[in-house]
């Protein structure tokens, strides 16, 4: 069974490429979901997928993510999958 987590990351994450890179390590690791910029300067993500590829994920997003990025935090919830994100994993 998938499981659903939303990301909330914090940082220096909107211009320096962090949701195209987002969505090219969540493909790689067969996640279904989005990346959105926030208007307050962070990036939220919301991902489906197993547990090894959330934890994945996560340990990604609080390793910087793309070099030029600068990840200060990553708040993790996790969500009810009601509404199936889209697969394949895409940039909104």
């Amino acid at each position: 069974m998938a499981d659903t987590q939303r990301f909330n990351i914090s940082g220096r994450v909107q211009g320096v490429g962090f949701r195209a890179a987002t969505q090219d390590k969540a493909r790689e690791l067969g996640l279904a979901g989005w990346v959105r910029n926030l208007p307050d300067g962070r990036v939220e993500a919301r991902a489906t997928g197993t547990a090894d590829a959330l934890e994945a994920l996560r340990l990604w997003f609080e390793h910087g993510g793309p070099s030029i990025a600068r990840v200060d935090r990553v708040d993790t919830t996790t969500v009810e999958a009601r509404d199936e994100p889209p697969h394949p994993f895409t940039v909104r």
